[in-house]
């Protein structure tokens, strides 16, 4: 094989990109079978539905695409980032609902704010998702008590919180839902309702999205920037991979893992504060006894975009897209929980890729050795650096 091809294919890129695309796909036909044994005459028509999600909806669709994308973003984020520190945060799910009723109860009653009224919420929101992530934290770094336990119990008291704090101060009782937060507490929509809506005639059709997208996206950036090109997140990660050499290095590790759990409850809990500060169009908390699904879909972003805060990006959007498609589906007699099933099947399917990411580099030396016998003797293993080694050794011959 051509040494260049293998470098390309070697890498660690595209690697993680075909293993999600693997996932992906794999996923998509599992969930055709699923349409197939529910109402085989539509499983074609529903399908192609599936597929051309937002598209089918003209620009208010696409939208609502990103509108649904945004509060993944966050929890993708929150545990994408735990996961590069080597724990994982299970629980995004209450970071994400008390950060979004701590948001919501500013929003209510700090209207004298004025304009900084939405940006004040949003920070509200990430201090108190960010004391949600720090107690887990606290409890691994100095009693080993295992994060997911933590974590999953901090979701039922965050939501028993958040039911609490709604309704004993912004319960609106004919609908059983959180109150209308002021004016000045929605996020503002910075021209993406001209950009993204339908027209028929004199009647404008927008979305529900604003610039909660635009801020999870620049979040996500720094993240990006701050875990790959700072030294605080090459610590994060040091200690994540390895808290002993960490350790022997000078790392504070307990400092570490106390900072990302803080770090990936904040990014949760700004999830909650852009989802519910969408005005009176959004989403409202209802005050019933379940956990915010955001918290554990982050999981699936998260897996997708393997934990890289640019490939949640896209993962988000993508999980938003199957979302709004499935929303056209009960017009073939489907219900709407099938693509709650078809994105479980993606997601499902993703931890088969980790297993393709680790066999890829095999299957790509035992092909290099069968084309190129005189490298059947090296060490290649899929990886750039050797790939070069071989090239020098054969320039050397």
């Amino acid at each position: 094989m051509n040494n260049k091809v293998l470098r390309v294919l070697s890498g660690e890129g595209f690697n993680n990109a075909v293993s999600s695309i693997i996932a992906i796909v794999i996923g998509l036909l599992f969930g055709f079978l699923i349409l197939i044994i529910a109402n085989p005459d539509n499983a074609v028509e529903g399908f192609l539905t599936i597929l051309g999600g937002g598209f089918m909806g003209g620009g208010q669709a696409m939208g609502q695409v990103l509108y649904y994308a945004t509060p993944l973003i966050m929890t993708g984020l929150s545990v994408g980032c735990a996961f590069k520190t080597g724990l994982f945060n299970i629980g995004a799910s209450g970071q994400f609902i008390i950060g979004g009723a701590v948001a919501i109860y500013v929003g209510v009653y700090w209207t004298s704010l004025g304009s900084a009224h939405w940006i004040i919420a949003i920070l509200c929101a990430a201090i108190v998702g960010g004391l949600w992530g720090a107690l887990p934290g606290l409890l691994k770094a100095f009693f080993n008590v295992h994060e997911v336990i933590a974590t999953i119990m901090m979701n039922y008291i965050g939501m028993y919180t958040a039911n609490y704090i709604i309704r004993q101060y912004a319960y609106d009782a004919n609908r059983n839902l959180s109150m209308d937060v002021a004016k000045t507490a929605e996020i503002p929509k910075w021209g993406l309702d001209d950009i993204f809506y339908n027209q028929f005639g004199a009647y404008k059709e927008t979305s529900s999205l604003n610039g909660g997208f635009i801020i999870a996206v620049v979040i996500a950036i720094v993240v990006y920037i701050i875990f790959n090109k700072t030294i605080f997140g090459y610590e994060l990660m040091a200690v994540g991979h390895n808290k002993d050499a960490g350790k022997y290095a000078g790392i504070n590790s307990k400092k570490q893992i106390i900072m990302s759990m803080i770090i990936a409850g904040a990014l949760a809990g700004v999830g909650g504060a852009l989802v519910f500060l969408s005005g009176p169009s959004a989403r409202h908390i209802a005050i019933v006894d379940e956990l915010a699904v955001d918290g554990f879909n982050g999981i699936s972003v998260a897996l997708l975009g393997l934990s890289n805060p640019i490939g949640i990006i896209f993962s988000s959007i993508f999980i938003g897209y199957l979302d709004q498609g499935g929303t056209y589906l009960q017009g073939l007699n489907y219900m709407p929980e099938v693509i709650e099933i078809i994105v479980a099947c993606i997601i499902y399917f993703s931890a088969f890729s980790l297993l393709f990411r680790k066999f890829m580099p095999m299957i790509l030396k035992k092909f290099n050795k069968a084309y190129d016998p005189e490298l059947a003797s090296g060490t290649l293993q899929g990886n750039t650096a050797n790939i070069k080694n071989a090239e020098t050794e054969g320039g050397q011959k």
